[in-house]
């Protein structure tokens, strides 16, 4: 790549990230009061989190079946007030387990 389109897409990128952050701040002045708004607002960052987190776990080992079932394990052991410690620990026995149990078949 060259050295100006390089800069030119840093400025580009730079630009757009920016206006993204910038523009809320410059066109809202008052406080959000609607209730679905703010909802909406409050979930994002979990959304997002999501949709980046998810397709990773899928494909962050060798079988996607080994990957499903960890994280079946991570959900059972999360939706029962496990830390997140033992969350992943779990999650990770799993993948283990089931990788294990696949080399050999």
């Amino acid at each position: 790549m060259e050295l100006k389109s390089f800069f030119i897409y840093l400025a580009i990128m730079a630009g757009s990230t920016y206006l993204i952050r910038a523009i809320p701040f410059a066109v809202i002045h008052k406080k959000i009061e609607n209730r679905f708004i703010k909802s909406f607002l409050h979930y994002i960052p979990y959304a997002v989190l999501t949709a980046m987190t998810f397709p990773a776990i899928l494909y962050a080992t060798d079988y996607v079946l080994s990957a499903a079932i960890g994280f079946a394990v991570a959900m059972l052991f999360a939706s029962k007030g496990k830390s997140l410690t033992t969350v992943a620990a779990a999650a990770c026995v799993a993948v283990f387990c089931v990788e294990s149990l696949m080399v050999m078949f």
